[in-house]
């Protein structure tokens, strides 16, 4: 265990601080941070199945990336592998359910736009046949002049990916930002679970808008040389080459409609740094669809030479929202940028840069996180600024008092004798990773002191969980349940592997208590955007086949307490992966017939008639087939005489007891479910009052809910009746039925799942306005849980805004 805590404090321009020397073999350190943990920081990593084998090695500088809708996107050689993390409420397998897509490379070469095709191309053959080797030699060599390379390997592959938030695409989800190899920047979002879609390619639209103004970045700005100027062609290309893009988070703002009404438009930032400094950062309107998304595209001068790394600052003080970049330096420095974004309304910056470290110390910045925190001892809201540095970790820790805004730096030493290769962060306590590529993996704890703050050290080797592994990338989830590693095979018996496989591995950084013990505390109360937690559990549950007593009692006491559907919502989570667990995986295929069901076919005598005997032995015989068929879909063998004699003797053995169990546990499902499902009603036959002044008929069967809700006469729901009453009073008799779109007969609202007519036409009904698809067109939630009609153009926006919920029993979005 190590400590390792030092700063400065001051204002802005007088911020400073000191390197601690490199520590050695025997510096108190390197001793401190051999110690063991202490109790309450121990962690024990747990591998978890599967590992998924990628098609090609990765790329880039960190690969790997996790999103908030619980996506790995991994950057390769030929495309972004992307890995979906899913809790499945369907499957008794304990391996992490993956679901696994791809963005491919784009087959074209990029090409930066530096001028007219005819003026670059008359250009680069003068550069590649100038007799001057400084000018020729430079040309012929540099990849971004040259990406399709000729002699030279091909530049494929991607450089770097970032997910956006959460809610930035068409469905709710996260958006991907890619840069490839040669330098193209595109977003991309996976519209349908199958295939993602680029939406806009950045790349273009800045070599487009710098070509109309003629490479300049303000009007007041004296023209350059021009495109035949050696010098100049390298300012162009290093003026729109991207190294890195980061998302900012999502800003809410008031637009005012002609009729004075308001709403809320969400936007988001990309910051994309570039060669030679500058940054742009694009305002996007949420949600983003395309170009008719980007609102706005400002460039930043940083000033930094040979820029590394990129990364977002936000603050809050006194419920005002602050936000800067954070950019350092391949020479060492690291300094906070202002962003003065006037087109977006509640949003402050700084007055002047901040400078976090300014020594040249030739230490490349190769990754920087900034993570929020709450200071206890200064009672405010702080940030945490890390960043990965050669082997060591320099962090900053600013927060604003009255004096001004505060800083405290120093760097930890002693974590890997080799540099840090990659370095992640759970956002949610604080908790730092970074790794090594010899696959050594350190967890850093920020403890708040009454100056700075001080960090426990915890290594994980992961040869411990792996064997002999080479890392070369880790990401932690949103929940910080889970850390992802890709590896390759480590060095056996002293020598290095003949082949190289690529694999993203999981272990597990949480106990099934700890994560219990989360999602019953949690302050998001989404299921969906707690997936990697939620896993844990279902884990449990499924190993030891029952929900732990300590979970349902306190789950119990939730639900007394408050009332809340997300406690509703987990506990039908826990009970469906109970009645999973509960069934046992079948060992025959199950549509290979049973011999059983042929014995009883021949037994029957078409020639004779029917008495009563032959009923009761009929009656006895399919009794039989049927606990037999339900034999092997438990996993036993039909063709074994112990278990014939087991499936005809159904009042002995434990059988019966297990399936009574299933039943009990499938009433209680259907219970949960029927609950949620009134809860829901109600929320539709609100929004139903709110937005209709007279009789009208909506596309929600309005009285078929009333009805529906009513009926049971044991559901005595005071708020129920009472919202029931007024809408039937507003509705002034009139009971607008759904009719059968193919014989126009009257669809009862009998059942909350699907409508029936007379003539047995069946429609499943939108669990989120409860009105019959009739079409060959709907969407469905992640799990597959429920069904949801489309939005159509003459739908009201409170009908709009209904349709774009998520799943009522698993919050997963609906697509």
């Amino acid at each position: 265990m190590a400590a390792a805590a030092a700063g400065s404090g001051g204002s802005p321009a007088l911020s400073s601080g000191g390197e601690e020397p490199p520590a050695g073999p025997e510096s108190p350190a390197e001793e401190a941070v051999s110690a063991g943990p202490s109790a309450g920081f121990r962690l024990t990593a747990v591998r978890r199945e599967p590992a998924v084998r990628l098609q090609h090695g990765v790329s880039g500088l960190e690969p790997l990336a996790w999103s908030e809708d619980h996506r790995v996107s991994v950057s390769t050689a030929r495309s972004i592998a992307v890995l979906e993390q899913l809790s499945d409420i369907h499957s008794g397998g304990q391996e992490l359910v993956i679901h696994r897509t791809a963005v491919p490379a784009p087959a074209a070469g990029c090409l930066l736009k530096v001028g007219s095709k005819k003026e670059v191309a008359e250009c680069k053959e003068k550069f590649a046949n100038s007799k001057d080797p400084t000018v020729s030699q430079t040309f012929m060599l540099d990849r971004v002049f040259n990406p399709e390379g000729k002699s030279l390997p091909p530049m494929r592959g991607f450089k770097y990916s970032s997910w956006s938030p959460l809610g930035c695409d068409a469905n709710g989800r996260c958006l991907l930002a890619a840069l490839t190899m040669d330098n193209r920047l595109t977003i991309h979002a996976n519209l349908n679970r199958l295939q993602w879609v680029q939406l806009v390619d950045l790349t273009e639209m800045y070599g487009e808008r710098l070509y109309e103004t003629s490479y300049k970045l303000s009007k007041v700005e004296t023209p350059r040389g021009e495109l035949g100027d050696f010098a100049e062609f390298q300012r162009r290309h290093s003026m729109q080459t991207p190294v890195r893009m980061e998302w900012s988070g999502i800003c809410t703002t008031q637009q005012v409609k002609h009729n004075n009404e308001c709403r809320d438009v969400g936007s988001v930032l990309l910051a994309v740094l570039f060669e030679n400094g500058n940054i742009a950062a694009w305002q996007f309107q949420l949600p983003f669809v395309g170009k008719e998304s980007i609102t706005s595209c400002n460039t930043i001068e940083s000033g930094i030479n040979s820029p590394s790394v990129l990364s977002w600052w936000e603050y809050e003080h006194n419920n005002r929202k602050m936000s800067g970049l954070i950019v350092g330096s391949a020479f060492g420095p690291v300094k906070i940028l202002p962003v003065n974004l006037k087109a977006v309304k509640g949003y402050f910056t700084l007055r002047q840069p901040v400078v976090l470290w300014q020594e040249m110390d030739q230490l490349p910045v190769h990754s920087i996180k900034c993570i929020p925190l709450y200071h206890p001892y200064q009672k405010c809201s702080c940030s945490l600024v890390v960043a990965a540095r050669g082997s060591y970790v320099f962090w900053c820790l600013l927060l604003i008092s009255k004096a001004g805004l505060n800083v405290h730096n120093s760097h930890v030493t002693g974590l890997h004798s080799l540099p840090i290769v990659s370095m992640t962060a759970d956002k949610q306590n604080g908790t730092v990773y970074t790794c090594s590529s010899d696959g050594k993996v350190r967890q850093l704890i920020p403890i708040f002191t009454d100056v700075a703050l001080k960090f426990e050290h915890q290594l994980i080797k992961l040869s411990e969980v792996f064997g002999s592994v080479r890392t070369h990338g880790i990401a932690v989830s949103p929940c910080g349940a889970y850390l992802a590693v890709i590896t390759t095979e480590g060095m056996t018996n002293g020598l290095h592997p003949v082949n190289k496989n690529y694999q993203v591995q999981f272990v597990t950084l949480k106990t099934f208590e700890e994560a219990a013990a989360q999602l019953l505390e949690s302050s998001v109360q989404n299921l969906f955007r707690q997936v990697d937690l939620t896993d844990l559990v279902r884990w449990k549950i499924l190993k030891d086949k029952h929900i732990p007593q300590f979970l349902q009692e306190a789950l119990d006491k939730k639900i007394e307490s408050c009332g809340s559907t997300y406690f509703w919502r987990f506990k039908l989570f826990l009970l469906r992966i109970l009645y999973q667990s509960m069934q046992k995986t079948p060992s025959e295929v199950m549509w290979r017939p049973s011999h059983e069901d042929t014995k009883v076919l021949i037994s029957d005598s078409p020639g004779m008639g029917s008495t009563e005997d032959d009923h009761q032995e009929e009656g006895t015989s399919k009794q039989a087939s049927k606990q037999s068929l339900c034999e092997v879909s438990k996993g036993t063998d039909p063709d074994d005489p112990a278990d014939d004699t087991l499936a005809h003797s159904s009042d002995v053995g434990g059988h019966e007891p297990m399936e009574e169990k299933l039943l009990e546990i499938q009433a209680r499902i259907e219970a949960v479910e029927m609950h949620l499902t009134r809860e829901h009603m109600k929320r539709v036959l609100g929004e139903v009052y709110l937005h209709t002044w007279i009789t009208e008929n909506t596309s929600i069967p309005t009285r078929g809910v009333c009805d529906f809700l009513m009926s049971d006469e044991g559901y005595d729901d005071r708020t129920a009746r009472v919202l029931i009453g007024h809408i039937l009073k507003k509705m002034n008799k009139q009971t607008f039925p759904e009719h059968c779109s193919l014989c126009k007969e009257i669809l009862p609202f009998t059942d909350r799942k699907q409508a029936v007519c007379s003539n047995g036409h069946i429609w499943l009904r939108c669990f989120l306005t409860y009105q019959s698809c009739q079409s060959l067109v709907y969407r469905r939630c992640l799990l597959h849980d429920s069904i949801a009609r489309h939005p159509t153009p003459e739908d009201p926006e409170w009908i709009k805004r209904l349709l774009q919920g998520p799943c009522t029993f698993c919050d997963s979005p609906v697509f």
